[in-house]
């Protein structure tokens, strides 16, 4: 049984903590919204007060927060865990922010005597809630190893892929596959529609050939029924889209779809469509083609 602190309860978050709790874990959790404890409460989880309040006692710290200012100010913020943490913590971020604000992060954490992994996730809210998520690990190999087994609670397929950032690198590459991924499925999807075939037959059969993916497999029922809850918002590709153009940029390197999809992620932003799950691509398509939305 591990003593952890869980920061950050949204809608990855909540259900990951739950299920380090019901692997039998004690875990404290907070989130500056109370009512986002709750489902951890109910899992015997103690819902904190505070940063301070979770990490007292922890021997992990674990954070899923949206954004790179929001992983600085819970860990080196004021009265964040770089403050009040105990010495020799592991800290894991399963947040997904810039490469580079990782690598800074992860030194000031080993100068303050903590460990530190960057475990980003891919899966979305389903992938959260069946601990089916694809876990990204950066950080030395011993606190791999060590925090394999909470790995394991939350995800099915745990890689350790290098150094400190290099899981925030990997899942830079993931968002830009996820959003191309999806845009090809808006595109074609509009397409089918336009010649009135049976889309729901048409989606099995590809689905089971080469044009086959998870993305298909987990969006197709929000594109046939126009129905785009978020399980992860336009608003979080936009801002991982922009890590992805940044960082390839920075690399010398071109990622002209990349650079595509970005533009039309922050078109469908900018038509209102952020709080949207990212699937609403989809609607972008439909405004191209001067077709009425759903």
């Amino acid at each position: 049984m591990t003593s952890i602190a869980f920061i950050g309860l949204g809608i990855m978050g909540s259900p990951m903590a739950v299920h380090l709790a019901n692997a039998g874990h004690q875990v404290a959790g907070y989130n500056l919204d109370p009512d986002r404890a709750k489902p951890l409460a109910e899992a015997g989880g103690r819902v904190a007060t505070s940063i301070a309040d979770a990490v007292k006692g922890a021997d992990v710290v674990c954070v899923m927060v949206p954004d790179s200012p929001d992983v600085e100010l819970v860990l080196a913020g004021p009265g964040g865990v770089f403050q009040n943490a105990q010495t020799d913590t592991l800290i894991i971020d399963f947040s997904s922010i810039r490469p580079d604000v990782t690598v800074e992060l992860a030194r000031q954490a080993r100068g303050h005597g903590f460990r530190i992994l960057d475990a980003p996730v891919s899966g979305g809210e389903a992938g959260a809630q069946n601990a089916a998520l694809s876990i990204m690990v950066g950080g030395e190999t011993g606190d791999f190893e060590v925090a394999k087994p909470l790995f394991d609670a939350v995800g099915k397929t745990v890689v350790h892929v290098g150094a400190s950032g290099s899981g925030q690198t990997v899942k830079a590459a993931n968002q830009l596959i996820v959003a191309a991924n999806i845009q090809a499925l808006s595109e074609a999807l509009v397409f089918l529609e336009a010649y009135d075939v049976d889309t729901l037959a048409a989606l099995e059969v590809l689905g089971g050939g080469l044009a086959g993916s998870a993305v298909l497999n987990q969006k197709q029922a929000n594109m046939l029924s126009r129905s785009f809850e978020p399980g992860f918002r336009i608003d979080l590709h936009h801002k991982d889209m922009g890590i992805v153009t940044a960082a390839a940029r920075e690399a010398g390197v071109v990622v002209p779809l990349g650079v595509l999809v970005a533009q039309l992620v922050a078109s469908a932003r900018a038509n209102g469509d952020g709080g949207l799950d990212h699937s609403a691509l989809l609607r972008g398509v439909e405004r191209l083609s001067g077709k009425a939305l759903s």
